[in-house]
């Protein structure tokens, strides 16, 4: 698809995307939902979407359902984006009391410092 003929150009998804987080920052799981949602349809390969809907429920006290949502988006999601992903899966589980499965996940991201730093490998 053409940039002429893109749906939103790339200026308006970073502007969505920068609206999602800061619904998702104060826990508005309704409007960051709503957001991200849409931004999965234009760009289902992205890791950005599901971390954002991720973050809102783990905002709102709702780790689960963030784990949940981001172990399904793991198959959708572009392979280099895949550790990115597994970072804030390893923090939903853990947030959720599940330690050793948080565990997994970051040493599934450790390629990333996030993961390692959170794993007390640096």
């Amino acid at each position: 698809m053409t940039r002429e003929n893109a749906l939103l150009q790339t200026e308006e998804i970073k502007l969505l995307t920068e609206i999602g987080f800061v619904a998702a920052g104060r826990g508005d799981v309704k409007h960051a939902t709503i957001i991200f949602a849409a931004l999965q349809r234009l760009r289902p390969q992205r890791a950005f979407a599901y971390i954002g809907q991720a973050l809102a429920l783990m905002n709102a006290l709702r780790h689960d359902e963030a784990a949940v949502l981001l172990d399904r988006a793991v198959e959708h999601v572009l392979e280099s984006e895949q550790a990115e992903l597994n970072v804030f899966r390893g923090l939903a589980l853990q947030l959720a009391g599940r330690s050793s499965e948080s565990v997994r996940a970051l040493q599934a991201a450790s390629s990333l410092r996030l993961a390692r730093m959170m794993l007390g490998l640096e």
